[in-house]
């Protein structure tokens, strides 16, 4: 369902009932509490239908489930039944939805068959994600895309640029940035309650999947219900390995982008938005190293640390830094011995007059020291709460209702930085990054890490 459809729709109902001095009674109150009229309800598709996706979907199930796509029957399956193989009470309108929706293994086949389709949620893993996002919007599709949004920074780009051709609703799933929470530490950092900040740190325990090992050697056959071939997607071909599957895939070079990209749209998401940061200038890391056999980068480091600086053109300089596998920032001296850093993640901002730390997800945000907490205890509210979950926030937009909390004119430029930082770490040294061109002059050979090889049939 298009918004210009309903814009137009509800004018022209809304001048003709008003030319003949008729009262206006919405369908949902005619149809009695709960009830949603069917020209109000998005015809909803699922590429990627198990795991997170089910979660996605379980928050969608007032709209018309129409399609749902994954190459998995044990993670379908998995969407709406429990550990003891029971249909769990919270996910069973899931299950109808799902029992009546038409099943597909191949999202391409999906996307060019089934015409009913408005609005698409992708929640595939990362290196999926940009092909089935920018073939959905290219057939006039809203996109709901699972962070991080995209496996590399060009596909970032293409995105991007996509949505804006198109004209589509889209949104990427990191929820924090639909959070009260985090929307309370935004008006606390604009109103200059800590100051001009100048530096940034942000960890994770990530990866809690194994990392730093070689791809393994002997094959496995593949399980009964899973279309390997497809699930690789545009990757380079493989053996089956349990080793990839069901969730430690986010460790392998080939399909994930380690923790960073998993944690990243979550933990940098608050403060990449409070400063208003654009492209870094200089990006660099360290880390253990990489597994695989002699130069092969099979999977990800066990631990990074990532440093990004941001020149901000004229407004205070920032350097942010990032940290998995379990490091942890130095402490701030304003904050109070008995104030814990998570060791499951979180951030803190430091400026000129004091500190902000906040858990993941923006949740549970402190001032430091505790004077500046009691100041802006009651500090008017500026931005707007999303009243309803992150998934429905995108729904009601495709509908024209509201506007969408994380479209990918934001959320791409959030990708590109969260990525940088796995570019700098497979090439090895320092970037200088010329963002308006994506290009890095000071070393042009690391480039290729920007993008990605495509298997035929998969590219974007």
């Amino acid at each position: 369902m298009k918004s210009e459809k309903v814009d137009r729709r509800v004018f022209m109902r809304n001048a003709s009932l008003a030319a003949v001095g008729v009262s206006i009674v919405p369908r949902h109150i005619l149809g009695g509490p709960g009830y949603q009229a069917p020209s109000d309800t998005l015809g909803v598709a699922a590429i990627g239908a198990g795991g997170m996706g089910g979660s996605n979907m379980a928050a969608l199930t007032s709209e018309h489930i129409v399609a749902i796509c994954d190459v998995d029957d044990r993670r379908l399956s998995g969407a709406y039944r429990g550990r003891d193989g029971n249909v769990r009470e919270n996910r069973r309108d899931l299950k109808d939805a799902y029992d009546k929706a038409k099943r597909y293994t191949d999202f391409r086949e999906m996307l060019d068959k089934q015409t009913d389709i408005d609005a698409v949620v992708i929640a595939t893993p990362d290196h999926v994600h940009a092909v089935a996002a920018n073939r959905a919007m290219q057939l006039g599709k809203h996109v709901y895309v699972q962070k991080p949004l995209t496996y590399s920074v060009y596909e970032a780009r293409v995105l991007r640029a996509t949505a804006r051709e198109t004209g589509v609703v889209t949104q990427m799933g990191n929820q924090g940035h639909s959070h009260d929470d985090g929307r309370r530490l935004l008006e606390w950092v604009w109103a200059g309650a800590i100051g001009p900040v100048h530096e940034v740190h942000v960890w994770t325990n990530r990866p809690i999947w194994p990392q730093g090992i070689p791809h393994p050697e002997a094959p496995m056959a593949v399980p009964e219900g899973l279309d390997w071939d497809l699930w690789q997607g545009p990757a380079a071909p493989r053996p089956y390995h349990e080793a990839y599957l069901p969730f430690s895939w986010r460790g392998w070079v080939d399909y994930g982008v380690g923790a960073l990209g998993d944690m990243g749209a979550h933990l940098l998401d608050h403060a990449y938005w409070a400063l208003d940061l654009d492209y870094p200038t200089r990006v660099w890391s360290t880390s253990t190293p990489f597994g695989g056999k002699g130069e092969e980068q099979g999977s990800w480091p066990l631990a990074t640390v990532v440093y990004y600086e941001f020149a901000r053109g004229g407004r205070t300089p920032v350097r942010l830094t990032w940290y998995d596998g379990g490091l942890l920032p130095p402490r701030p001296a304003e904050l109070p011995d008995s104030v814990a850093l998570s060791p499951e993640g979180g951030a803190l901002m430091v400026g000129e007059k004091g500190s902000l730390l906040y858990d993941t997800y923006g949740h549970n945000p402190r001032l430091f020291p505790d004077a500046l907490m009691q100041a802006y205890a009651d500090l008017p509210q500026t931005l707007p709460r999303i009243v309803v979950s992150h998934e429905m926030n995108w729904a009601d937009a495709c509908k024209g209702l509201n506007e969408p909390s994380c479209p990918f004119d934001y959320a791409a430029l959030l990708t590109e930085t969260m990525l940088l930082g796995m570019v700098a770490l497979r090439g090895g040294k320092p970037i200088e990054y010329d963002g308006e061109n994506m290009k890095i002059p000071n070393a042009p050979d690391v480039e290729e890490f920007l993008h990605r090889p495509y298997r035929a049939g998969w590219s974007l």
